[in-house]
């Protein structure tokens, strides 16, 4: 991996349906995005950040994530999400983390990744689980 600079921003904004609601998750009645699936937009505002830095044959893959839900985001409606590098030391990445819609902040926090090789990830996976992922 190339080392991502410090301050490195990146995003996405996508734009979540109905799937990504509470109600469809189980919380029924609960008509907007769910917390999980909104952990999971930021998570992929940090991979959009600094998947161009990857060298072929490695990933990242998320191992804390540490948020405040302030609002809720409406399904059908652009989400803004974005990722700022706060430190890197070879194999973590740090990242501050936002998600905004309509310039309202729905969520902040940070978000930590690991730098690995995923030939290896998955050889360690499958013998650990005796299963390999599909894909």
């Amino acid at each position: 991996m190339q080392p991502p600079e410090i301050g490195r921003s990146g995003g996405w904004d996508p734009v979540p349906g109905d799937e990504h609601t509470a109600h469809a998750v189980g919380n029924s009645g609960v008509h907007v995005v769910s917390t999980p699936h909104l952990i999971g937009f930021l998570e992929m505002a940090c991979h959009h950040n600094i998947e161009s830095l990857l060298a072929p044959g490695e990933a990242t893959v998320g191992t804390r994530v540490e948020v405040d839900h302030l609002g809720a985001a409406l399904p059908g409606r652009r989400l803004e999400c974005r990722s700022r590098v706060e430190a890197f030391d070879g194999r973590t990445l740090k990242f501050s983390v936002r998600a905004t819609q309509d310039g309202r902040e729905i969520m902040r926090g940070r978000h930590e990744r690991a730098l690995v090789e995923l030939d290896g990830f998955l050889q360690r996976l499958e013998k650990a689980t005796g299963a390999r992922p599909r894909g």
